[in-house]
């Protein structure tokens, strides 16, 4: 594509050296690259991306808007499919494509979760869901000429064995306030405020109808702890008329079409916990030599822990609390885990640097599938939204990233020296890395794996988290004795905020009011407001704490203690 399919007076207008008709020509633009005409909405679109980096600021915002207002949209942005019955064959969910012709002219979709499958046909995005697993937290991305866009599907099958299993169940859902009805049900949620990136920006907005399958067309939503049934909605003004076509026989796994869907209850996103400033410890999990990095498995059930003075990988059963171990080659340092669940991947280095590498582990079978070979000294890994592992080299200034279906190199980024940990804002599209040496945040774009900008911080920043939303970075300064804050869409720093002694990590509760940071100096978890940095709280936990990972519920955190070989739960929210 090149800017030499547009109009000869419009590229008079954008190369001027004067502001005033670059405007004229971004306004211009803004005409063209809704057309139909493919080759000129393209090369429209190629102009505003240059114009959106111009040097006049006035300029670059009006080409950043144009660009927002264009981008491929998914309209609504998150489906739930509730809680089903076991033995459900299937659910449809339909999602409408919004956007000008060149956004979803060339469209692709992928699907990441297991059972879930969704065909693209004109405007509406038809996704379909056969549960294989007992819970599925999965997505699916549309690839377009003008952007990407995602929707987040979730969904549970009831689970009557084993005998303590089920308790556990019954037990949550009486906390939570979750009725027993195992009708198949799809949960409309509202889409969070218009996002808007400079450049090829994509916005993700509004409401519409979404089909219902099965139930009796209420819907149930957990709001703070409490069930209520909500009513149904009227009709939007402009309703879709026509039908989505069905899923072939490829998507819908028996050839035939999925049935019509029925009416549609819209009720507002609901978190399962709302987090407390006050956190209390609840339970001690004795694990491996000096535990190191922690992650929580997707459906919560799973706690992993590094051990980085043995060659153990603790496997924690979260109900249970009982423990398994899995050797591996070498020593593990830090741990995540793919967006299904099904595989855990250990970043491995020993004293000397020898034996650098990642362990890919089989979830169900707790055994080691491969050994990726890195660069040296892999730290704090992890998987991003579009299912790629990112792997922060420490000895050699980069981040290596990696398919996470087979594990082939997919890229890598060149940061400051030293990458201790990376984090995403799905809602921006970036990537943050903390460097260690550097004293900086790395921004780097997820669309083009190239680096946006560093930003200052306090010295030795050693963890990154994101917020739920995507709107805010939280760095962990390990020699200042503090953390600061990003805002992940200007990148501009504030704070920074005094916390405990040597803080080594952090995380955010599950709504984002919260941030927990992970103080290795004084054996202490300072509790944040979220949005201010201002400590409500700091929590005992145990000798030479390291990491901090918060359960997909919102519910529990848990940290790890390396000096006295246990992991501290903490009650975060209720």
């Amino acid at each position: 594509m090149s800017e030499e399919f547009l109009p000869r007076h419009v590229r008079t207008e954008i190369d001027s050296p004067i502001r005033e008709s670059r405007l004229l020509g971004v306004g211009e633009l803004a005409q063209i690259v809704t057309s139909s005409d493919l080759a000129m909405a393209g090369a429209a679109q190629l102009a505003l991306r240059r114009l959106a980096e111009d040097d006049s600021r006035a300029v670059a915002a009006a080409a950043a808007t144009v660009l927002g207002r264009t981008a491929v949209r998914l309209n609504p942005d998150r489906v739930d499919f509730g809680e089903v019955a076991a033995g459900t064959p299937h659910l449809v969910a339909d999602v409408i494509v919004e956007g000008p012709p060149l956004a979803f002219a060339t469209a692709t979709v992928t699907a990441a979760g297991p059972g879930l499958r969704a065909a693209l046909t004109g405007r509406h995005l038809r996704i379909l869901w056969q549960p294989r697993s007992d819970w599925l937290d999965g997505s699916i991305t549309v690839h377009g000429s003008a952007g990407w866009a995602e929707v987040r599907v979730t969904g549970q099958v009831a689970q009557s064995e084993p005998a303590f299993q089920a308790a556990l169940e019954a037990q949550l859902q009486a906390e939570a306030g979750v009725g027993g009805g195992n009708a198949a049900r799809v949960t409309v949620l509202p889409a969070p405020p218009v996002r808007r990136r400079a450049g090829a920006a994509v916005v993700i907005a509004g409401l519409t109808t979404l089909a219902l399958l099965g139930g009796a067309g209420v819907a149930m939503a957990l709001t703070n702890g409490a069930q209520r049934e909500l009513p149904t909605v009227a009709a939007p003004a402009t309703p879709v008329t026509a039908a989505p076509a069905p899923l072939s026989a490829e998507v819908d796994g028996r050839g035939t079409a999925a049935p019509a869907p029925t009416a549609l209850a819209r009720v507002p996103l609901a978190l399962r916990a709302a987090s407390t400033s006050r956190p209390t410890a609840v339970a001690t999990i004795r694990v491996g030599n000096e535990p190191e990095g922690v992650a929580v498995s997707p459906d919560g059930r799973t706690v992993y822990v590094a051990n980085q003075s043995s060659r153990i990988l603790s496997v924690v059963d979260a109900a249970t609390r009982r423990v398994t171990a899995v050797t591996l080659r070498h020593t593990p340092r830090f741990v995540t885990t793919s967006r299904d669940g099904k595989l855990v991947f250990v970043s491995m280095y020993e004293k000397d640097m020898s034996g650098s590498g990642v362990a890919v582990v089989d979830a169900a079978g707790r055994r080691v599938l491969r050994y990726i070979a890195t660069g040296v000294q892999p730290f704090t890994l992890a998987v991003c939204p579009e299912d790629r592992l990112w792997v922060p080299i420490h000895g050699k200034g980069r981040v290596e990233i990696y398919a996470t279906a087979d594990q082939r190199p997919d890229g890598q980024v060149i940061v400051p020296p030293n990458p201790h940990a990376v984090a995403f804002s799905a809602s921006q599209r970036r990537a943050f890395t903390a460097n260690h040496e550097s004293n900086a945040v790395t921004i780097i774009d997820m669309r083009t794996d190239r680096v946006l900008r560093s930003v200052p911080v306090s010295r030795s920043p050693h963890s990154v988290a994101v917020s739920p939303d995507g709107g805010t970075v939280l760095v962990a300064g390990y020699e200042a004795d503090t953390a600061d804050l990003i805002d992940a869409k200007t990148m501009r720093r504030t704070g920074p905020f005094r916390v405990g002694k040597q803080p080594q990590s952090v995380a955010f509760a599950g709504d984002g009011k919260h941030a927990y940071v992970v103080n290795e100096g004084d054996n202490t978890v300072s509790v944040l407001n979220g949005r201010t940095g201002a400590v409500t709280a700091t929590v005992k936990v145990g000798r030479s704490p390291r990491t901090v990972a918060v359960s997909p519920d919102g519910r529990l955190a848990y940290v790890t203690n390396g000096g006295d070989d246990t992991i501290s739960v903490l009650r975060i929210g209720e």
